[in-house]
């Protein structure tokens, strides 16, 4: 590649990360750790527990933006030293280098800048994913499965841990309904631009006739409720009942009734968790979801309240899907807050789903502006 495109490629990433640095805050960002810092090593700091928690997590919050900035900042620079020895002297191996830099500064530049739309107080928070298919039996039920697998291959290629809270298979195909801890940074900032209701559209493989088939499942995400938020429940608010486990899962699950189910009765709320032999670790992992369900309850009330007031409240409601996924008669994917189409089905169904989160951030972000 021409030397010269290469060097106006890394000045444009300079410009980016330059750019980033207002936006982000980040001069800011790095004041406010070196006092959190402080008062980290300041003697008695562990006196407080809860307050010393709090101290280290925004910290933490905080260097998750400055230490990506940071490191595609050097990388750059480095990038840029590389186009200057180039030009005194061209080397086939440091030519080499400098593309894959320039390839990778890129992609990280790019994340950092989608990140930079993730504007909620929630948003650097891991997420439970709970898959419901509608009506239509297997059809809807395998539906709900495929999309089980799309948000499990979705954070496995962005490096989440991905555990299976609650799993009811359905009895022919697919799934009644299940639950996913995807664990990691802005997890939920990214997976809330999933929820809402999607549509499939495929000739049916459970229709002998080979008939077309319209299909719903609706995606529900929570954000995961850390030590640093205070959920009160109290026990007597609860109905615990304990059951046997559906599914796989060997003589001792079938035999036991180690899976747990916990309602919240002033709320209604019913969560449920059977993927461990342990009942006392399912219970642990149910109260885990409950948690984050009140949470998330109590963040839609606030913002019910604050659109009520503005006149401009919202509701994501069955039959009003927000994303078509169409196999039958051509191949497309439209998401219908943005527009934004792709044909490549398959890749969207294997994960391949940035271009619409990223689009509904950005279209998120404009409004909110």
């Amino acid at each position: 590649m021409e030397l010269a495109k290469q060097k106006e490629r890394a000045e444009a990433l300079r410009g980016r990360l330059d750019e980033l640095r207002g936006y982000l805050e980040i001069s800011a960002k790095l004041k406010r750790i070196a006092e959190l810092e402080e008062r980290m090593a300041a003697p008695g700091f562990w006196n407080d527990r809860d307050e010393a928690k709090q101290v280290i997590g925004e910290a933490n919050r905080l260097k998750s933006w400055t230490r990506p900035w940071t490191a595609d900042s050097s990388r750059v620079d480095e990038l840029l030293e590389m186009v200057a020895l180039l030009e005194e002297e061209r080397d086939a191996e440091l030519d080499a280098e400098l593309e894959a830099g320039l390839t990778a500064a890129e992609k990280d530049t790019a994340e950092l800048e989608s990140r930079n739309m993730l504007r909620g107080e929630d948003a650097h928070r891991g997420a439970l994913v709970t898959i419901n298919p509608g009506a239509g039996g297997t059809e809807s039920q395998d539906w709900a499965q495929m999309l089980m697998r799309m948000y499990m291959r979705w954070a496995e290629q962005h490096g989440y841990d991905v555990e299976i809270m609650d799993l009811l298979p359905a009895e022919e195909a697919g799934i009644k309904s299940a639950t996913l801890d995807v664990d990691g940074q802005f997890a939920y900032g990214y997976l809330s631009a999933e929820r809402g209701v999607h549509r499939l559209v495929r000739i049916s493989p459970f229709d002998s006739q080979s008939r077309r088939h319209t299909s719903f499942a609706s995606v529900f995400v929570y954000p995961v409720v850390d030590d640093d938020i205070e959920i009160a429940v109290n026990e007597e608010e609860l109905r615990i009942d304990t059951f046997r486990a559906s599914g796989a899962g060997g003589q001792h699950v079938n035999k036991t009734d180690s899976a747990v189910r916990i309602t919240h009765l002033p709320t209604g709320i019913v969560v449920s968790c059977q993927q461990e032999r342990s009942q006392h670790k399912n219970k642990s992992k149910a109260m885990k979801m409950l948690q984050a369900a009140l949470y998330q309850r109590a963040v839609e009330e606030r913002e019910a309240r604050r659109a009520e007031l503005e006149g401009a409240k919202t509701k994501i409601e069955w039959g009003r899907q927000i994303r078509s996924y169409v196999l039958q008669p051509y191949k497309m994917v439209k998401d219908h807050r943005t527009n934004i189409e792709v044909g490549n089905v398959d890749a969207v169904l294997d994960g391949d789903i940035d271009d619409f989160i990223q689009g509904y951030l950005q279209e998120a972000g404009k409004t909110n502006a």
